[in-house]
């Protein structure tokens, strides 16, 4: 699987040729699973400017033609939907990260607390139930254009310190209502998202959901949450895979990395949960590709940077490993080192 990459280069919110060209690649390099990157379901809910977005009908249309192509590669498309809270209104990666003032382009930004992502970043207006309403119902209108634009999975992004996962979170969430303090509480938003976008989407088309299984933060989200939240999924009968991540709620986080270091996650979750999960993280080899799959560490392998810099990564991967390599046919020339 493709892991869903912000790419920064939309204009309000439209995907266009580069995303054809990146995704497209992708899925004719032997990608089972293509994911766009997270596509947001409100203007107000993009990380930076230059986002995607499914909050209207032209930008369905947009994706129509992505997802068609990817589809006629013999792969399956694949859409992240999300809203990123109080990390909204950024500038882009190369342009430093920082958070974006309204004088200068961003906008009003909102969470579950009014409470800060970092030093430097605004204070969120802390949302009423009017607000995670529409959100929710936001969600469910992005999850039934995706549907619409012929895309064959979803995923909801409740990781990496965006709003679902800010919800979650005791690090962000210090609500006294009926959307914080107890964990049940603290799951509720996400959990009644789940039940809205699957309204919307086909029982028989997979819905993921991406969680960080831990803030890296003391007092924070943290694994035995994860694992008792998972096991609510599973039971819900709503949920299909978690893709299994980390991190992202708080600068603070302290966290090891090297190649594989979430897989444990996805092990633990597949283990104490019995639903499927996918690992990510720094695979970047056949070997521990196969490795994961084959010591049933996780039911999918999602490959993120490795795909970015090597589209064609999995048909080499494929033939190092004495699979049935099938390139395209117009590339068949080049398939004899």
């Amino acid at each position: 699987m493709l892991s869903p990459m912000c790419q920064y280069c939309a204009t309000d919110g439209m995907p266009d040729d580069w995303h054809m060209v990146h995704l497209g690649s992708r899925a004719v390099g032997g990608v089972g699973i293509v994911f766009t990157e997270a596509v947001h379901c409100e203007p107000r809910g993009r990380i930076t400017n230059y986002c995607l977005g499914l909050w209207n009908d032209h930008q369905r249309d947009s994706f129509a033609r992505i997802a068609k192509f990817i589809k006629a590669q013999g792969a399956v498309a694949a859409i992240q939907i999300g809203h990123a809270g109080r990390k909204a209104s950024t500038m882009r990666p190369w342009e430093g990260s920082q958070s974006l003032p309204v004088e200068q382009g961003g906008w009003e930004v909102i969470g579950p607390s009014a409470l800060a992502f970092a030093k430097g970043f605004p204070t969120p207006s802390a949302m009423d139930a009017a607000a995670i309403d529409a959100v929710t119902e936001s969600m469910a209108a992005s999850a039934r254009r995706a549907r619409e634009a012929g895309f064959q999975i979803i995923e909801i992004h409740a990781a990496h310190g965006y709003l679902l996962h800010q919800f979650m979170s005791p690090l962000s969430n210090q609500r006294n209502d009926r959307y914080g303090g107890s964990f049940d509480n603290r799951i509720r938003f996400l959990m009644e998202t789940i039940d809205a976008v699957r309204a919307e989407w086909p029982k028989e088309l997979p819905l993921f959901v991406r969680l960080s299984l831990s803030d890296h933060v003391d007092g924070g989200w943290d694994l035995a949450q994860s694992i008792e939240l998972c096991r609510r999924l599973k039971a819900s009968g709503d949920v299909d895979l978690i893709d299994c991540s980390s991190g992202g709620n708080d600068p603070r986080q302290s966290m090891k990395i090297h190649p594989g270091y979430q897989v444990p996650y996805a092990e633990t979750i597949r283990r104490e949960a019995q639903i499927p999960t996918a690992a990510v993280g720094l695979i970047h080899s056949a070997d521990m590709a196969e490795q994961i799959l084959a010591n049933g560490q996780a039911d999918l392998v999602v490959l993120g940077r490795t795909l970015m810099s090597k589209p064609y990564w999995p048909l080499d991967a494929s033939r190092s490993l004495r699979a049935d390599t099938r390139w395209p046919i117009q590339y068949e020339r080049s398939n004899i080192f």
